[in-house]
């Protein structure tokens, strides 16, 4: 059966708020969670960006069944692997087990801000191999030195472990990153419902593992006001991730986007209160094979009539996909 969860996403919502939607979404029978992982918001009207390290500590102590994971941190750049490691171990056991670590090879919006540049795409790739592999040492514990290509480990231990090593997720776009996540993931991440590329994640080790999709969607009775607020905070969604992955900061997703009209945006998101609609929209992931889809409400301030939507209305009828 297909599992539905929330995303707790940080470019829209403040820390507190956001801890609280995901206590709404426990609540409201999710059946997990994931977080977004941003330095910047996308657009500068979604107006946030807390850490969401932070924010995870909290709602690990907030909630008590609801899984938890980053959707996704790149663990390259802004983060050195060997500090990812450790945030994840901590995460596991402060959420009792609930917590799996989804990685990907990272976006120029979040990663220009410490001035190291941004490489083109294999680099990233190459980069992204080598920080999972040790961040697997680090989960098997004792002392890891490593010295590869472009990262260096001296004498690095975490102290306090979980009893199993946390799962690691991660995101693919293409045939090189679905083969690194068929190798070295526990599970896979993507945020389009290409079959292609869980096949491709299969041919590299991948049958049997988790697989998560994401998709936004914009409730609200009036379903004129969802398609503008879709359009206002969530139009970036529109564009192909080779053009997202690369755009600098808020600005650029703007200019990127100013010929992105409401009708775009409302073709490729569902907007108002059809169940049949959203139902639609989900249906794509089901049939490409994703095993879990979690759900992305536009608008901060519109999150608690989502839920109890969600509740009464929305996942009793995913259910029966």
């Amino acid at each position: 059966m297909v599992q539905f969860g929330y995303t707790m996403m940080t470019e829209q919502a403040g820390p507190r708020d956001l801890v609280g939607h995901v206590v709404g979404a426990e609540r409201a029978g999710f059946d997990f969670s994931v977080t977004s992982d941003h330095y910047f918001p996308w657009l500068a009207s979604q107006g946030h960006s807390p850490y969401a390290w932070s924010v995870l500590g909290a709602a690990a102590q907030a909630t008590s069944r609801i899984p938890l994971m980053t959707y996704v941190t790149c663990p390259t750049t802004r983060y050195h692997p060997a500090v990812v490691a450790q945030k994840a171990a901590t995460m596991q056991l402060l959420s009792g087990g609930r917590f799996r670590l989804g990685l990907g090879s990272g976006e120029n919006l979040n990663e220009h801000v410490v001035g190291r540049g941004w490489p083109g795409a294999p680099v990233r790739l190459e980069k992204l191999e080598e920080a999972i592999e040790i961040i697997r040492a680090l989960f098997e514990g004792g002392d890891v030195t490593f010295h590869g290509t472009h990262f260096d480990v001296e004498q690095a231990k975490l102290w306090d472990l979980p009893d199993e090593p946390v799962p690691i997720g991660v995101a693919v776009s293409g045939a090189r990153s679905c083969e690194i996540a068929g190798r070295l993931g526990d599970l896979v991440i993507a945020t389009e419902p290409r079959s292609g590329l869980l096949a491709s994640f299969d041919r590299h080790g991948g049958t049997g593992k988790p697989r998560i999709g994401q998709l936004p969607v914009c409730y609200d009775p009036d379903r004129e006001a969802a398609l503008a607020r879709a359009h206002d905070q969530f139009r970036w969604a529109v564009g192909g991730w080779p053009v997202n992955s690369e755009l600098p900061g808020p600005s650029g997703f703007s200019v990127a986007t100013r010929y992105v009209r409401q009708e775009d945006v409302g073709e490729a998101i569902p907007c108002g209160d059809d169940v049949g609609r959203f139902m639609d929209a989900v249906r794509p992931y089901v049939d490409a094979g994703f095993t879990e889809i979690a759900l992305v409400q536009v608008g901060g301030g519109h999150q608690e009539p989502f839920l109890e939507w969600a509740e009464t209305k929305l996942l009793p009828a995913l259910r029966h996909l």
